[in-house]
């Protein structure tokens, strides 16, 4: 389930002329210093309570805003990836309602939901649709569990291609005459319950090996410097001068 790999190649991630490929542990190592030490704990606390085991999957959402709220929230909670099937490639997020937390995140973006539930399956996931027409109550699922969790659009929900590739589908408890929720609510409802019960079973929300928190801090540093793709190279150049 998690998507990066050690040594990193910085050609293709940061879109460099040269070739380089570092491992975490140089990336870490060159950028140390670079960072403050407020920012340095602050990585490593968000870090400790990071996981992959349950993704939020938005397909087909129309207005924007709640697709960013939604990675707001799963950014919060400590998710770290999140899938966003959308037939407008273009879109673009609101910072104004993310607040940069989609610069935190790993967000996968896809044009067919077969496609994104085949991957999501091939990594191990069990894929989740929420839907009116239920096989369990949200409370009912085990989030401790690898868990896609499908959220869809504001007028006709998950489609028909992502329910036939759902393992199951389940509901959010409703206890007014309303059917639905916004999904930017459903969203910070399910995952808010996905990390309550996996705090109280795990004992945390966080589940990332030593190795892949040296991985993912490396992405964080990268993504905290200034212009990395002018920075990295530099200080790696000086390095080995």
């Amino acid at each position: 389930m998690f998507p990066h790999k050690d040594p990193i190649d910085l050609k293709e991630l940061l879109h460099l002329d040269e070739e380089l490929t570092l491992s975490a542990q140089q990336i870490v190592e060159l950028l140390e210093g670079q960072l403050t030490l407020r920012r340095k704990e602050g990585i490593d606390e968000v870090i400790a309570g990071r996981t992959y085991t349950v993704v939020p999957v938005m397909e087909g959402i129309h207005d924007l805003g709640n697709a960013a709220a939604v990675l707001r929230t799963s950014e919060g909670l400590g998710y770290q990836g999140a899938h966003v099937v959308d037939t407008q490639p273009d879109h673009k997020m609101s910072r104004r309602v993310t607040q940069g937390a989609d610069k935190w995140l790993d967000v996968e973006r896809w044009t067919d939901p077969v496609a994104c539930a085949t991957e999501l399956k091939s990594r191990g996931y069990k894929i989740i649709a929420t839907h009116l027409d239920a096989d369990y109550r949200l409370e009912e699922l085990d989030f401790t569990q690898p868990t896609a969790l499908v959220f869809g659009n504001e007028q006709d929900g998950v489609s028909d291609e992502m329910l036939e590739m759902a393992d199951a589908r389940c509901i959010i408890p409703m206890s007014g005459f309303v059917q639905s929720y916004n999904i930017s609510v459903a969203a910070a409802l399910a995952l808010y319950e996905a990390r309550r019960q996996r705090v109280e079973r795990l004992g945390g929300q966080g589940d990332l090996s030593d190795q892949e928190k040296m991985i993912l801090r490396a992405h964080y540093y990268l993504r905290s410097a200034t212009r990395p793709q002018r920075l990295v190279p530099r200080l790696w150049r000086r390095r080995g001068a």
